[in-house]
């Protein structure tokens, strides 16, 4: 199924969105009992690494990809490349691999599930925000088509 190249900003912001938020929301019911201005601090630290180093330059990697197509119709899973993904489900895997097993204590799931979350969930936030621009440059275009004042 093929989508307009901005709609991959959409669904690109749906599937970080989703994410984010339920990783987010783990980190969250485990911090109860791990409530400490360190545990606290630590959570912003986590998010800040993640959201600098990681999160922040893949959406822009993405997006500069995305609007960088000169078809206007993509395949619908071409929001992320091939390494994106297999990046996604090694996450996917550690991450479940570690709550299941039980290695990472619930304070690490606390502190480091709601500091990556709110990364991610910023991510797909941003993804949103760029779908939001494209949308409206296409407005600003199609009405510079038509002679209308913009």
């Amino acid at each position: 199924m093929k989508v307009k190249r901005n709609t991959l900003l959409l669904i690109a912001c749906l599937v970080w969105c989703a994410a984010g938020f339920n990783i987010f929301r783990i980190g969250v019911l485990a911090y109860p009992a791990y409530v400490t201005v360190w545990n606290l601090l630590l959570s912003v630290l986590v998010f800040a690494i993640f959201q600098k180093f990681i999160f922040g330059k893949l959406v822009q990697k993405h997006t500069a990809r995305i609007t960088g197509y000169a078809e206007e119709r993509q395949f619908f899973l071409k929001f992320f490349d091939g390494k994106a993904f297999g990046i996604m489900a090694v996450m996917m895997t550690g991450g479940i691999g570690l709550r299941v097993s039980g290695i990472a204590p619930d304070r690490f799931i606390a502190v480091f599930y709601s500091g990556l979350g709110a990364a991610l969930l910023l991510a797909g936030v941003w993804f949103g925000c760029n779908y939001g621009k494209a949308a409206l440059a296409a407005v600003r275009v199609q009405e510079r088509a038509e002679g209308k004042d913009v």
